[in-house]
């Protein structure tokens, strides 16, 4: 059996080292820690940081100013835009979804989001946020690269929803009136027709008995 290599550092040293090596392999892995201006953010995404096409992936983001003191959403007017990439400067964002309050292991009233992903591929999200009236932090940008899976298609629309669609209503009848043009058309003929017989079958009546 081999020997693990001998620590160079002080025992305590060794210790904390260890620690670290192994939060390195923990799930907290599956979070992106960012900062900007005076700002850091933990960042997490469910599923697993794996999100599919066409379902609903959930993210939040912890964040904190200088000394660790979280900032919840309420001091924060931060908005969020998902960009397609490769993208431009000039391009528009493809989803901006609301973000709203949320409690996540130990973080309390921080921003979160319900995001689906129209398509798999790359995407780009971009928090910014600027302080609100009593909160003391700086502006900041904060971006995160995000690989989306293809997941299931895009569900068809349904019948109800077709129809409350005013469209489709006047789509229906107007097939529904042309569908059913014939049938008084047909009506008026048969009743010519009957007419017809029935006044030659009068004038043959009065003439054979004036015979």
């Amino acid at each position: 059996m081999k020997k693990l290599p001998s620590c160079l550092l002080p025992p305590a040293s060794c210790l904390l080292a260890l620690v670290s090596l192994t939060g390195l392999i923990s799930p907290a892995t599956a979070h992106t820690l960012k900062t900007d201006a005076d700002v850091g953010a933990t960042f997490h995404l469910e599923p697993n940081h794996n999100p599919r096409a066409g379902e609903v992936a959930t993210v939040w983001f912890a964040l904190t100013r200088s000394g660790g003191q979280i900032i919840p959403l309420e001091q924060c007017n931060c908005q969020l835009a998902i960009y397609q990439q490769p993208s431009t400067p000039e391009d528009s964002p493809v989803l901006q979804p609301p973000l709203k309050a949320i409690s996540a292991e130990q973080y309390q009233g921080i921003p979160g989001a319900e995001i689906v992903f129209p398509q798999a591929g790359a995407y780009e999200l971009e928090l910014s946020g600027t302080p609100q009236a009593g909160a003391e932090f700086q502006p900041f940008q904060l971006k995160y690269n995000i690989n989306v899976s293809v997941g299931k298609a895009a569900p068809e629309v349904s019948s109800a929803q077709e129809n409350s669609n005013p469209e489709s209503q006047v789509a229906q009848k107007t097939a529904s009136s042309e569908s059913a043009a014939p049938f008084p058309s047909q009506s008026v003929v048969v009743l010519l027709i009957l007419t017809l017989v029935l006044g030659i079958g009068g004038l043959w009546f009065v003439r054979r008995n004036a015979k």
